[in-house]
């Protein structure tokens, strides 16, 4: 019986794709060809007693790759290329009055397996994009982790710093710190290799570390709302004091999306267990997610409306003193950068279409990626590097350590000196208070 010509190359194909790490039986291909070899065989028995005795033609065979049924003279046969390939090919074998034909075309070119074979430039385009698209936010997201921390930093250790207000910040930074840190936890378990994932078998580790992206996510969107709600709190009248508040936001904001989350998990692996839970083939499970991102920037849009609406009423009063009018008017400044800031930029990509073109995607994808990564570090410069009380308590730090500085240089400086610019006048002072000791007790 004849053998294909290919089959030494695709040996050398096989050990190739063998690693000497532990595969998942699905990954293996010499696992998954012993498989179709015997449902193979299990298919000819079949065919064999079910067809007449009588019957010419070619008699089905395995040729080691693929599985060929009895045929009739004349008969042109196609066969999938075999499953460890992964590629949609066709190889195609005549039956002929000598027996099968050579497949055709070569199952080199068939299934585009070749060493030599180059893919086209429409395979590597998307490849360069998303490869920049995943550099650009990787960049972004170390600078926005990396001023966070130093924003925590400060705003941890300066006593003088501890308020409500800056303790709502350090939280809503720690949801950035928390969402930039998970999103590289995720392209590290996604990225890192592809060992499992070229045969469609998923890590557990890669379905959690896409859960827990999502829900920082989640908590960072929390915070902002939380912020918004903070600020309406401070210019109307609130039921709760401002420590109360803070511990329901703590309560609220990180706890509210882990529900969230455990009921998309549970849906995700009900419904839709496939590849790492990245897809969104299921309309309503991608909805547990999006409702509350919705619901999170829509009530802090009317937020930032009603302050609008408060500050202007209250900044057209005429009896409003100085300190005051002051006071109003930082909170206003604080309020439209806070809240147009974590809201106005989300609802332009909120509302979009599902579906777009491919050029309306990739501008749509860079310039929300380029947002989201780079604005922990915009919150950062805003409401800590920039800030004016931040910057009067490091000018006053500052102050204090330069003093030291000078008063440490002061006290080392010779003895020598000391005796011969000051000893004389302590000598004058001596004989001053001993002249006037006497006089004094006369008196």
């Amino acid at each position: 019986m004849w053998k294909p010509a290919g089959i030494s190359a695709l040996t050398l194909l096989l050990h190739c794709c063998i690693h000497t790490e532990a595969v998942p039986p699905e990954c293996d291909p010499n696992y998954i060809l012993l498989q179709d070899e015997v449902s193979c065989f299990e298919l000819l028995r079949n065919n064999r007693s079910s067809s007449s005795s009588g019957t010419q033609g070619c008699r089905g065979w395995w040729d080691h790759l693929n599985c060929w049924p009895h045929a009739a003279v004349g008969d042109i046969v196609s066969q999938p290329c075999p499953r460890f390939l992964h590629t949609t090919g066709r190889v195609f074998r005549n039956c002929t009055d000598g027996g099968w034909s050579e497949p055709f075309p070569p199952h080199d070119e068939a299934c585009e397996y070749g060493f030599n074979h180059s893919l086209p430039a429409e395979v590597y385009q998307p490849q360069r994009y998303f490869l920049f698209v995943r550099i650009m936010y990787s960049v972004g997201y170390a600078i926005s982790l990396a001023s966070l921390s130093i924003a925590v930093a400060i705003l941890c250790l300066f006593r003088r710093l501890h308020c409500t207000r800056n303790f709502v910040h350090i939280q809503l930074f720690l949801s950035f710190m928390l969402r930039a840190s998970l999103i590289f936890i995720r392209d590290s378990v996604l990225f890192s290799t592809d060992d499992h994932f070229h045969c469609g078998v998923y890590p557990v580790g890669c379905k959690i570390a896409t859960a827990l992206s999502n829900y920082s996510i989640m908590a960072n969107y929390s915070w902002l709302l939380a912020e918004g709600h903070f600020l309406y709190s401070l210019l109307s009248v609130s039921l709760l004091s401002s420590r109360r508040r803070l511990w329901c936001y703590i309560a609220l904001c990180w706890g509210s999306p882990m529900i969230i989350l455990i009921g998309w998990s549970s849906a995700r692996y009900l419904h839709e267990d496939e590849g790492c839970w990245e897809t969104r083939r299921i309309r309503w499970i991608w909805w547990i997610l999006r409702l509350p991102v919705l619901f999170f920037i829509t009530v802090n849009l009317s937020f930032f409306l009603c302050i609008i609406r408060i500050l202007v009423s209250k900044l057209r009063t005429q009896d409003m003193p100085g300190s005051e009018f002051n006071h109003y008017r930082k909170l206003f400044k604080s309020s439209f950068l806070l809240v147009s800031l974590f809201g106005l930029h989300y609802v332009l990509f909120a509302f979009l279409p599902h579906k777009l073109s491919d050029s309306s995607y990739k501008v749509w994808t860079f310039i929300e990626l380029a947002f989201a990564s780079s604005q922990g570090f915009v919150v950062a410069l805003l409401y800590c590097f920039l800030n004016a009380e931040v910057q009067n308590e490091l000018q006053r730090r500052w102050r204090r350590w330069r003093q030291k500085q000078t008063l440490q240089v002061e006290t080392r400086r010779p003895r020598s000196s000391l005796s011969h610019s000051g000893g004389a006048l302590t000598n004058v002072s001596m004989l001053t208070k001993t002249s006037t000791t006497p006089e004094s007790d006369q008196v």
